[in-house]
């Protein structure tokens, strides 16, 4: 599976963005995807996880009743809305896709290569 991330972008406080990750292979339906955001200094930390069927999310505290995943998976695409974006949330943004998945990133075994996420204040 090839990840690719996109939708990034500079935006005010309080904007909304919609970040996108379109998938390469058929068998992409078949895999757990997550979104993580990591910022320079920090460890990658998970934002929003989304099973196979999107029956299920989970999503960061502190971006909860923000941020919805969901996914698409006759478009091969999942998704991260994020709305009334907050500085901190600054970021750059990868998708994810594992069989496992969770909210560890060592569970991902296919990663996109990051979308910047700046918000500022």
């Amino acid at each position: 599976v090839q990840l690719q991330a996109y939708g990034g972008g500079l935006v005010q406080a309080g904007d909304s963005l919609r970040l996108s990750c379109a998938a390469s292979g058929r068998t992409f339906s078949t895999y757990n995807a997550a979104w993580f955001r990591r910022t320079p200094g920090k460890e990658r930390e998970f934002v929003a996880a989304i099973t196979y069927i999107g029956a299920t999310t989970r999503i960061k505290d502190s971006v909860k009743g923000r941020f919805t995943i969901s996914r698409d998976n006759g478009k091969n695409t999942i998704y991260l809305q994020m709305n009334r974006l907050k500085p901190e949330d600054t970021a750059i943004y990868y998708c994810a896709a594992a069989n496992g998945g969770g909210i560890t990133s060592e569970k991902y075994q296919y990663w996109g290569q990051g979308t910047q996420v700046t918000v500022s204040s």
